[in-house]
């Protein structure tokens, strides 16, 4: 028996331009500091690596533990979503984060600093599906990518948070008061939502919920039964992947372990790298060429990036180990055309499913991503050969295969 697609949810009340956008803006600071937490390794790593003598591969364990809880979430994100609204599923789910951040901060060893970083991606999981589904219920389509490229130029703040400034909070102090500081903002940022946004009055689950989780079930179903399904999520799987591997992992590690810089000095070029990322959404979101060419541009720009990482790996050139991050994320801006993508993809009742198994695929991709990193760092090392290189490598070739994959498999009939 085929899944049946589930009705649509009841339509949400008009909201005034203004009232959106404030929303949206507080949703942003939550997101915003989701992406502090995904990025937090590249500036701690030599710290937990001192503390709690980890090696590469465990490096890489412990920051994909963040991706993998945040992306195994999001089905269920999605579902909590569609029943019982982004306000309440919201304020429910963020306060692990919260405790997994405190937790990480008085970690007396490596399991425990383990165990935080899942706390928080599951604290975390709903801070970017809530933005991705208020704008689709709340702006026109036709704005989608444009103000999925400004929320996403605004969560880059979290970046910039851990650029320069936790760079030197952890060099003046330890990375524990930096888990502590995260832990502070995160309380801040529920209260943001609790005060700020309120969605109109829905009506609470039937007593018999079974039933509209039964039918949510059988949306994510439907939605995997598409044919063009398949290319969507692996191409998802490599993208933001890249590019969170790089600034959130490998950045400060690479810089001073081969050319020997400065935790601070890392902490630099993280940080304009992370001011480059605010923007080249945006503009890429303007950009957007309509369903017509667009996964031309995703193929296109997908294999750039790959040439990126792989000259990066190839010629170790310390120009090159400053400035390829740079052009890393003013090229990563294209991903925004992804949202664009899978919004225009899929029908309206299977819109909250769609991102949420989009967004699963992005994050379970960051851990894949990390975890082989790690793993070929490792086995690098072993066998005598530059580690970075083939860290980079590994990411060059992983962005080929989901761009092939995208590429080859069925396109949706727009």
């Amino acid at each position: 028996m085929s899944a049946r697609v589930p009705a649509p949810p009841p339509p949400c009340a008009a909201l005034s331009a203004r009232s959106a956008w404030g929303m949206l803006l507080a949703l942003s600071c939550g997101f915003a500091l989701s992406q502090a937490f995904r990025s937090t390794t590249a500036i701690m790593a030599t710290g937990l690596r001192a503390d709690f003598a980890l090696s590469a591969q465990a490096l890489g364990v412990l920051a994909g533990a963040f991706a993998f809880a945040f992306g195994a979430m999001q089905l269920f994100i999605g579902i909590a979503i569609d029943l019982y609204g982004l306000r309440r599923t919201l304020l429910a789910v963020s306060p692990l984060t919260l405790a997994g951040a405190l937790l990480s901060a008085l970690a007396p060893g490596y399991g425990v600093v383990l165990f935080g970083q899942v706390l928080i991606g599951v604290g975390c999981a709903p801070a970017f599906l809530v933005c991705t589904v208020f704008i689709a219920r709340h702006f026109e389509p036709a704005r989608f990518a444009a103000i999925s490229g400004v929320v996403m130029g605004i969560s880059g703040l979290g970046l910039l948070l851990t650029g320069t400034p936790l760079a030197w909070l952890v060099q003046q102090s330890s990375w524990r008061l930096g888990f502590g500081l995260l832990a502070a903002l995160a309380a801040l940022a529920w209260l943001l939502v609790w005060r700020q946004v309120h969605e109109a009055a829905q009506p609470p689950p039937a007593a018999a919920a079974r039933a509209p989780v039964r039918d949510a079930v059988r949306g994510l179903g439907a939605l995997f039964l598409l044919p063009h399904t398949a290319g969507i999520m692996l191409l998802a799987l490599t993208t933001y992947a890249s590019f969170l591997s790089l600034r959130g992992l490998w950045l400060g590690p690479l810089l001073i372990e081969r050319h020997g810089y400065s935790l601070l000095a890392s902490g630099h070029v993280a940080l304009f790298a992370s001011l480059i990322s605010l923007f080249s959404p945006a503009c890429f979101g303007r950009l957007d060429p309509g369903p017509a060419t667009r996964r031309r541009w995703l193929v296109g720009c997908t294999l750039l990036l790959a040439a990126l990482f792989a000259a990066i790996g190839l010629l170790q050139r310390e120009w090159l180990d400053v400035g390829g991050p740079m052009a890393v994320a003013l090229l990563s801006g294209y991903m925004v055309l992804q949202y664009a993508d899978v919004r225009s993809a899929y029908p309206a009742a299977l819109t909250g499913r769609a991102m949420a198994a989009f967004t699963m695929a992005l994050f379970l991709g960051v851990a894949l991503m990390q975890w082989v990193t790690g793993m070929a760092a490792s086995l690098a090392a072993a066998r005598g050969v530059e580690p970075y290189a083939a860290v980079m490598l590994s990411i060059a070739l992983m962005l080929v295969l989901g761009a092939l994959a995208f590429k080859c498999l069925p396109a949706p009939a727009h």
